[in-house]
């Protein structure tokens, strides 16, 4: 049960972390990018942004296993990650307890 508690622990931190990161880049790292000139923290935030993006997708698999997710869910989750806000929802839906 405890390393159940660990993958769900740790995608909730990963999808706020992964929703934080897209709103960087909307928000702040682009606007700075293209109104001015400014590239380094696009270049920064966007990686870090496709690293979380990466480890959220593939913490669907063991978080869905956990929670018993259909696929619908999963699908949702993984949709959820290309949405501004998404992955709060599924925060606040799927995953807190």
């Amino acid at each position: 049960m405890g390393s159940n508690n660990k993958i769900i622990s740790l995608m909730r931190i990963v999808a706020i972390l992964e929703g934080l990161s897209y709103l960087f880049l909307f928000f702040v790292s682009m606007p700075l990018k293209y109104m001015a000139d400014m590239p380094l923290p696009n270049k920064i935030g966007g990686m870090f942004h496709g690293i979380l993006f990466i480890a959220y997708i593939l913490l669907i698999f063991p978080t869905a296993k956990v929670l018993n997710w259909g696929g619908k869910t999963k699908a949702l989750a993984a949709l959820a990650s290309i949405l501004p806000f998404g992955t709060f929802y599924i925060d606040k839906k799927y995953l807190q307890q």
